[in-house]
């Protein structure tokens, strides 16, 4: 599978544990179940998945404003934000909106590309293809984080396997 197939399938896994989320509770999403000063409940999560692909993609390999300029009550939160307060709808508007750049940046993307040297800091140079590997398993491991804080809570997450969303032939 390629990097176009792969966020293709984060994107439908996504709709699934969405629609979960859109029918949680919103003490269960704000609960604190982990210890430490960042990503202590679901909402937590559920910006920082965001954030970081934004800041991967727009500033670091486009050199663009990220996404989250456009939404001031989370750019206000800085590094390591208290989510438990804010509306799931203001997260998942923003990580749609975030989606929605990226598709039409992943349609685009050429093998070539992906050899092309990106820097994060002047002591941090990668290449395309290893940045963006990174973003999309980082959103693997933080979605299965959200799938056992919903488990420990009694509350049925989806099943987000790729296997669920390959074609069966």
């Amino acid at each position: 599978m390629n990097i176009p197939q792969i966020y293709d399938y984060l994107i439908r896994a996504r709709r699934d544990l969405w629609a979960v989320l859109e029918n949680t509770p919103d003490e269960v999403l704000a609960r604190p179940l982990l210890e430490g000063r960042r990503f202590r409940c679901i909402k937590d999560h559920l910006f920082h998945i965001p954030m970081v692909e934004d800041g991967w993609l727009h500033c670091t390999v486009l050199g663009d404003q990220p996404v989250l300029e456009h939404f001031p009550a989370l750019k206000q939160l800085g590094d390591s934000p208290d989510c438990s307060g804010l509306a799931l709808e203001m997260l998942l508007e923003y990580w749609k909106a975030v989606e929605q750049r990226n598709k039409s940046y992943f349609t685009t993307l050429t093998e070539s590309q992906l050899e092309r040297v990106v820097e994060d800091s002047p002591t941090e140079r990668y290449k395309l293809d290893g940045v963006l590997w990174h973003v999309l398993t980082h959103e693997m491991r933080h979605c299965a984080q959200i799938a056992i804080m919903l488990r420990m809570q009694g509350i049925k997450p989806p099943a987000l396997d790729l296997l669920f969303y390959l074609p069966n032939f």
